[in-house]
């Protein structure tokens, strides 16, 4: 097999920890995963409350509960490492014991559950304040393998020529056939500065390539906007803290320039966190669901629009392609449902679960994978993901460009006179 080397590419790294989703002194990749929360107060919700202060506590007498009897075997290998490995220098009972829960969570087969280390988590809750340190795409786990779902826009990835569904084979020369999704984010960040190396199948290629890239440190906007006419076009690129706040910001601008439609713009945006697609779906609907969110039991839970959008009865038009997950999804499900807006490009990504992020007595976590989202009328989107009403294969400014002109002939029609016989 024969791999290309493509040039050197020297560029500003961005990356959110963890989805990715999407999560290291620098990141490269936001994997969306664990950036879907329900509430700033699930997140903040300990996984377990362990009020014990004594450490001679035993595991089977404390606040946890019971540990299954299966569990006697993780004492038993701990005593027969203490007693027979050759290196005692090696048994560091910190590192074991993250190794074994790490394990744990390996079992589950689950690609967007994980655990994290202490320094990790800290660094990936710092990821939705919109400054990183990585080389700026989002990855996730598609048909088992590691796939991009969308570069951010202006960060190394993206000049690079990293696409969204391409396949990264190899990450500094070692497959990623067996990394879960955090394992491969924390191989690919890396501090500013320094460089990693992909092994990358474009999609639609035959062959792979290398492609070196140097990470640094960006800072993500979420969401800008331009007038085209009297067309507002506004893109969101992530579902960050701010995003909410920076939408009604624009789309106030939006509506003091007398804006008669808008066109959001959603390709490439991986997702974040819940409440942010909540907030901006509640801009465009009047009222109703953003999503239901399904547990472990089967139980639905509605997620209500918060009343007073600034744009529920502007026309609107939404613009979608393969990197459109999670988050994305959840609002672009939202405004298709209830008929609110249209959605031009190509099918979404397919993302219909959502993380919460239990901390660990250590300071490092636990990505849980705890719910299933559907759209407000029950439609799945795990791995089918959304069908545009208009499928169209317009790329950048192109399938902008239609999507005013749709939008414009929408309102001109609306605007006809009808007269009554």
């Amino acid at each position: 097999m024969c791999i290309k080397k493509a040039f050197p590419v020297f560029v500003a790294l961005a990356i959110v920890l963890l989805i990715l989703p999407i999560l290291g002194a620098g990141c490269s990749f936001v994997p969306e995963k664990a950036v879907n929360n329900l509430t700033p107060d699930e997140i903040a919700k300990p996984f377990f409350s362990n009020t014990s202060t004594n450490k001679n506590t035993t595991t089977n007498n404390n606040s946890y509960g019971e540990l299954p009897p299966e569990f006697d075997i993780l004492a038993e290998a701990w005593q027969q490492l203490s007693e027979d490995y050759v290196d005692k220098s090696k048994l560091d009972p910190e590192k074991l014991s993250q190794g074994a829960v790490k394990g744990m969570i390996e079992a589950l087969d689950d690609p967007y559950s994980g655990y994290v280390d202490p320094k990790t988590k800290e660094l990936e809750m710092s990821t939705f304040e919109g400054k990183f340190e990585g080389i700026g795409a989002v990855i996730s786990i598609k048909d088992k393998q590691l796939t991009v779902v969308a570069p951010i826009a202006d960060s190394p990835a993206e000049k690079a020529g990293i696409k969204a569904g391409d396949s990264i084979l190899e990450v500094d020369g070692q497959s990623t056939s067996k990394m879960t999704l955090i394992d491969a984010t924390l191989k690919i960040r890396g501090p500013k500065g320094t460089s990693v190396e992909l092994l990358v199948l474009h999609e639609g290629a035959s062959e792979p390539v290398k492609i070196q890239i140097v990470r640094n440190e960006i800072k993500v906007e979420s969401v800008s906007f331009e007038m085209r006419d009297d067309i507002a076009y506004i893109s969101i690129t992530q579902f960050l803290k701010s995003t909410g706040g920076e939408l009604q910001d624009v789309l106030k601008d939006a509506v003091g320039k007398e804006a008669k439609g808008i066109v959001l713009d959603l390709r490439n945006n991986p997702g974040g966190l819940l409440n942010a697609s909540v907030d901006v779906a509640s801009q465009f609907l009047a009222m109703g669901l953003v999503a239901k969110v399904v547990d472990s039991e089967g139980s639905e839970s509605p997620v209500q629009v918060k009343r007073g959008g600034i744009a529920t009865h502007m026309p609107l038009i939404v613009l979608v392609n393969e990197g459109s997950a999670s988050a994305s999804e959840i609002v672009a499900g939202a405004l298709q449902d209830y008929g609110r807006a249209k959605l031009a490009g190509s099918q979404t990504f397919g993302k219909g679960s959502v993380q919460i992020v239990r901390d660990l007595s250590d300071g490092s976590a636990l990505h849980i994978t705890s719910y299933r989202w559907l759209t407000p009328l029950g439609r799945p989107i795990d791995e089918v993901g959304l069908t545009p009403d208009f499928a169209l294969e317009l790329e950048d400014d192109e399938l902008v460009d239609w999507a005013i002109q749709y939008l414009k002939s929408q309102i001109k029609t609306e605007l006809l006179p009808v007269f009554a016989s």
